[in-house]
């Protein structure tokens, strides 16, 4: 659970997850991360210390406390950050600091990937469309996103095998294009039917994660016409093993970019809809390649959800919507190797001589992310991690 070829980071803000020990499958416990790095077992805690819902915090992962809703969320982060300042009292319900390895948080019950940052959408279309306009016409009237596989998503540390698939016609075998993506994912819970509103949509966030979207671009592009991704994506997507509480990223909260046109009414909060100011660095194989700012997506959470929900389709506890990717203006913003290379056109040059257009057997991803406190300080959302192993 170490990050030994990633830079130092600020110290972990509160976040849950879930862990168990090493080769014991089925005995995993909710934890919360410590400020100096270790481990807090939360339902030990919560069940000595008569703490709030003890029935949700001694199960095996959140599926239950995101099945509760928003005030019991609000309640037990409270409680938590109180018991998390005062290590002397916790020191009691914290955990080995070895043996133990991360589970998947929550059991993922729908996947949407968005593609919610403008300069992700508008260099894929220069790459693709360089003759015509970069955004598509619906682009900026509502946030596009396709529906993509609950089954195949991974948490942190997971290796992630080289997919095969039709790369054009006629032609089957591993990908030739692997790609990441550096993505926020948006973790729901409180079940409703739909429609959401989008004054209500906030109370149906639970959290965020650092997601990696991986993508295999040569099959992704032969299906892709005309339908949307299909098997090029829906073969792995990573996330962090520790989901950062939204309230926690309050003094993250920034305004969105301006909107033009003005959204629909339904995606029109009363309140201006805001998006998080986070830092995100993709990292391979140890070293610092991209520093995406989520400041530039365009469309809010809450705006995912509102439009998810707007044709009726409800939530369910552990709804999992990523942003899509995250990339600025500068290439060494960008989110994805597609963008970083302009599709394989112009190649990432590594410190050590090396370079990349696309993702080799044996390449390690690692995505981190700090956010502001309400201090003055940052701290880290932690890291999503993945190495690619060849078919």
């Amino acid at each position: 659970m170490t990050t030994p070829n990633v830079p130092s980071s600020p110290p972990p803000g509160l976040a849950l997850g879930a862990v168990a020990g090493a080769g014991r499958r089925g005995s995993s416990r909710i934890a919360c991360r410590l400020p100096d790095g270790g481990l807090l077992d939360v339902g030990s805690l919560a069940t000595a210390q008569r703490g709030p819902y003890p029935d949700l915090l001694t199960a095996p992962n959140l599926d239950r406390l995101l099945d509760a809703g928003s005030s019991a969320w609000r309640e037990v982060c409270e409680w938590l950050a109180a018991w998390r300042a005062d290590h002397e009292k916790a020191f009691a319900h914290r955990l080995p600091t070895e043996g133990l390895v991360p589970v998947l948080p929550f059991t993922v019950a729908d996947y949407v990937d968005f593609y919610a940052c403008e300069q992700h959408a508008r260099n894929a279309g220069l790459i693709f469309r360089p003759d015509a306009e970069p955004l598509t016409p619906n682009w900026r009237h509502l946030p596009v996103g396709y529906h993509g596989r609950a089954g195949t998503v991974r948490v942190s540390g997971c290796p992630v095998v080289r997919p095969a698939g039709q790369r054009a016609a006629g032609d089957f075998g591993p990908t030739r294009r692997l790609d990441l993506e550096a993505e926020l994912g948006y973790v729901l819970g409180g079940p409703v039917p739909g429609p959401v509103p989008v004054d209500d949509a906030a109370e149906h966030v639970f959290g965020v994660v650092l997601l990696n979207d991986w993508s295999a671009r040569d099959i992704q592009g032969f299906e892709t016409r005309p339908l949307g991704p299909h098997l090029g994506k829906s073969f792995a997507t990573s996330i962090s093993a520790w989901v950062t509480p939204i309230g926690e990223l309050e003094p993250a909260r920034v305004p969105l970019p301006p909107h033009d046109p003005e959204p629909l009414p339904y995606l029109t909060p009363r309140a201006p809809a805001r998006g998080l100011d986070l830092d995100l660095a993709v990292h391979l194989n140890g070293e610092r390649i991209a520093t995406p700012p989520a400041a530039d997506l365009y469309w809010a959470p809450e705006q995912l959800v509102a439009h998810l929900t707007s044709n009726g389709a409800g939530l369910r506890a552990g709804d999992l919507l990523g942003s899509g990717t995250i990339s600025g203006p500068e290439r060494d913003q960008f989110g994805s190797l597609l963008e970083m290379s302009w599709n394989g056109r112009h190649p990432v040059v590594l410190s050590n001589g090396g370079h990349r257009t696309w993702l080799e057997d044996g390449d390690e991803v690692v995505i981190t992310a700090t956010a502001p406190a309400a201090d003055g300080s940052r701290f880290s959302l932690g890291e999503v991690r993945g190495r690619v192993r060849g078919s």
